[in-house]
């Protein structure tokens, strides 16, 4: 079997393998280091999330910082400040 073929789906392997503390960390500090996060919005798949840093970690993350979190389809949005926000329509 080559090295990239796994018998086993991607999106259930991350289930099986949280990610690593550390990684987490990093992958969380670039995320919200990056320009787009200061004061603006960040978008990300929620099946990338889900096999970077889990979920729950994730939502954790954005609460600590006081940003808002907006779930469209397969994306989560961060709106990255803690004022308000208004969904027009």
């Amino acid at each position: 079997m080559r090295q990239d073929a796994h018998p086993i789906p991607l999106s259930v392997r991350a289930l099986a393998c949280p990610p690593s503390p550390d990684h987490a960390e990093t992958w969380l500090r670039q995320i919200f280091s990056a320009h787009a996060a200061q004061g603006g919005v960040v978008r990300r798949s929620v099946a990338w999330v889900d096999r970077e840093v889990g979920r729950d970690r994730f939502i954790a993350e954005v609460r600590r910082r006081g940003f808002h979190l907006i779930t469209s389809g397969n994306q989560f949005i961060v709106v990255c400040h803690s004022g308000p926000v208004q969904i027009l329509f």
